[in-house]
């Protein structure tokens, strides 16, 4: 945890304060978009805090959005680049505590998991409001504030069909093959207000 407020403080960002990410997507061959997150920190600090890191880092240029189900969620978050996958996946943070005013509605974004404790890179966007969600240990750390229509337009057709464990594996080695039509992120950075 010290060293993700550490490299938070080094961007000029309180560990505490809310910033905004932009995301440049391509939604098909011949489609672009962006859509703007906002992140509160006092929603999920551990969270955030992650967030941050990843942006920094760019762990998710050129990421996949392997998961998307119109309705529920689109998830997305294993890196590209399989080496880098393997990296992250050891990666693993604490959970942070459900905040009761917050809860995942309709363009809120959390970080996926398969236990307690086991947050690493992959998060998901409500397409809905899935408020049966706050109490399985999904807390929101922000919130899509621009480009919404963009989530909405991510490509559905291959549902949740692509095999995490092969994307783990392969990157998109794997991806390219097996899914061709998959909407990514060309590459997602801190923006502020000015730059909107």
């Amino acid at each position: 945890m010290r060293s993700l407020i550490l490299a938070a403080l080094c961007l000029g960002i309180s560990a505490d304060e809310a910033f905004k990410v932009k995301f440049d997507v391509q939604l098909d061959d011949n489609t672009e978009g962006a859509f703007v997150v906002e992140v509160h920190p006092e929603w999920a600090p551990l969270g955030a805090a992650r967030f941050k890191e990843i942006i920094e880092q760019k762990v998710w240029d050129e990421a996949r959005f392997f998961r998307v189900l119109p309705g529920f969620v689109v998830q997305w978050g294993i890196p590209g680049d399989a080496e880098v996958a393997k990296e992250w996946q050891a990666k693993k943070i604490q959970d942070d505590p459900r905040v009761e005013s917050v809860s995942n509605k309709k363009g809120y974004m959390s970080f996926a998991k398969s236990g307690p404790n086991t947050r690493t890179t992959q998060v998901f966007i409500n397409y809905g409001d899935n408020a049966n969600l706050d109490g399985m240990g999904f807390p929101p750390f922000g919130r899509v504030v621009s480009g919404m229509d963009i989530v909405t337009s991510i490509n559905s057709k291959s549902g949740q069909s692509p095999n995490q464990g092969q994307i783990q594996q392969r990157g998109n080695e794997y991806l390219k093959e097996a899914f061709p039509h998959l909407s990514y992120i060309k590459t997602a950075y801190f923006v502020n207000d000015e730059e909107l």
